[in-house]
Formats: structure tokens, sequence, C-alpha cells
């Protein structure tokens, strides 16, 4: 377990011998962060800071429990003198609080309803050597277990030529969480676990690829109509698939019982037995 300490919030290679100063207020505010860890004597246990590459651009991708896992992912990748440039909602940018903050330390907005722009901003980002953190959920996890993943931090580190650095982070949910009122209190553990890089390498997406080069994401058939029988093929997409699609098959339909003048029979609601209609 490692717990901030005064020699940690003062030390001058804190950072790297020779820091940009760019990046400034984002020192400052690991520095005014160490202090708060300090004073309420937070207990975190990292693991993994060693697979944070030292330079080159990379994703760093963690769950999201509480407000405040961006500040323990930094914390992990801060042993190797990395500042990781976290992906954001526009709402937090949009603050009078954080706005300012968030825009110092050049973390990216992200509009939910238009987000060509944040992508963009990111893998140009990637390009540029910077560390970018990810929460591929999108969203803070209300039951603390993993929900679906969206697929634009796998697309990004594809089209940097990137490494994906997995991340886990816990703890953080018992200080400040989604649908909660943020209690501060001493000795909190949080863990950070960082795993090995993961490089993207050419091959089959996860829908069946058509064998069309430069589609790996659309998908190989269309559903057909509902007069297109289904022994036929289906029509084919913009890829050309000749793959067929055939629709379930229906339970089939037994026929009902009928009386002796050729009424169906009903079933009784509370014996369930048929009984003649007359």
């Amino acid at each position: 377990m490692y717990t901030a300490s005064w020699r940690d919030v003062v030390r001058g290679n804190l950072f790297g011998s020779m820091p940009p100063r760019r990046d400034r207020p984002y020192r400052f505010v690991i520095r005014a962060c160490l202090v708060v860890f300090r004073l309420f004597r937070f207990r975190f246990d990292v693991r993994g800071s060693e697979h944070v590459p030292t330079t080159g651009g990379a994703i760093i991708c963690s769950n999201h429990v509480s407000f405040f896992d961006f500040t323990f992912l930094g914390l992990g990748a801060l042993p190797q003198h990395r500042l990781v440039r976290f992906m954001a909602k526009s709402a937090v940018f949009d603050h009078w609080f954080s706005g300012p903050f968030m825009r110092a330390m050049q973390h990216i907005p992200v509009d939910r309803k238009a987000g060509a722009a944040a992508f963009e901003s990111a893998v140009r980002a990637l390009k540029d050597g910077e560390v970018v953190g990810v929460f591929p959920e999108a969203t803070i996890s209300t039951s603390f277990t993993v929900k679906d993943l969206k697929a634009g931090a796998a697309r990004m580190a594809v089209d940097a030529g990137v490494p994906i650095v997995p991340a886990a982070v816990w703890g953080g949910h018992r200080v400040a969480t989604k649908g909660h009122k943020i209690e501060l209190r001493r000795g909190v553990a949080v863990m950070v676990i960082l795993g090995e890089p993961l490089v993207p390498q050419p091959g089959r997406s996860r829908r069946r690829s058509c064998g069309v080069p430069g589609r790996p994401w659309r998908p190989c058939w269309t559903r057909p109509s509902a007069t297109t029988p289904t022994s036929r093929p289906a029509t084919r997409s913009a890829g050309g698939c000749p793959r067929t699609w055939a629709a379930p098959r229906r339970p089939p339909r037994w026929p009902r019982r009928r009386t002796r003048s050729g009424r169906p029979a009903r079933r009784s609601r509370r014996s369930g037995r048929t009984r003649s209609s007359a």
C-alpha cells in the first residue's frame, strides 16, 4: 500500500527532469490532489505502472465507478513521468469550477451527440505522442460491474497505431459515485491495476468479413424483406457477400380440437379442460 507523503508533494523530479511548461496547470492540480490524498490518508495499491510506455502515444482503457477515477489512473502513469489526457463529456468543461481546469490540463471534451470531433482530437493527440485515457463504458456503472464497451478506443488505436493499456480501478466509489453524495473519509483503499499493452494487429473484425479491403466494420449481409423467400439468397450488401440469410422458423400450429357440431372447443380458464360450445 502506498500513502501520499509531504515529500511527494514538494518533490522536484516528480514529473521528470525537464517537464514542458505548457503542463504547469496539470502539475499544479496533481500536487493539489496529493495534498488531499495526504490529509485523508488514502491508501493506494498501484500495480503495473511499468506497462505505461515512457515515450510515444498510448491509450489507457479502464472501467468507471467514481467521479475521481481519472485522478487515480493518473497516479498509475506518474511513475513513468507521463500525464494522461482524459476524454470526458462536454458538460464537465462547461462547469464554472471544473471547466477552466479541464481546459488548462488539455483534456478532450466529448459531445455525445456529435463525437467525430472528439475522435479526431484524440487521434491527433495520440500521433503527437500523448497518453489518452478512455472509459469505454462512456458512463459510471452504478452496479459497479463492467457494462457494454464502446469500440471507439479500438478504432483510435488502429488509426493512430498505438498500443492499448488495459486498466482497472476500484475503491473510488466509496468516496464519490453516481447517485450518491460525496463522502470524504479517511483511510479509503484504492486499487489501480495496469495490464500489459495490447498492440492492434490486422485481422478479422467482430463481424464476419466479406473479403473486401477497407470495409472491416460493414455487415456482410442485409436482412431480406418480408416478400423475399427464405430459400433464395438475401439482398447483397455493399461488400458483395453471397451469404444467405434464413429467417427463424416458427413453431408449428397444432390443430385445435373440435366438437361434434364442428365448432372449435374452448378451454376453461379454471380447470384447463376443453368444453363444447353450444
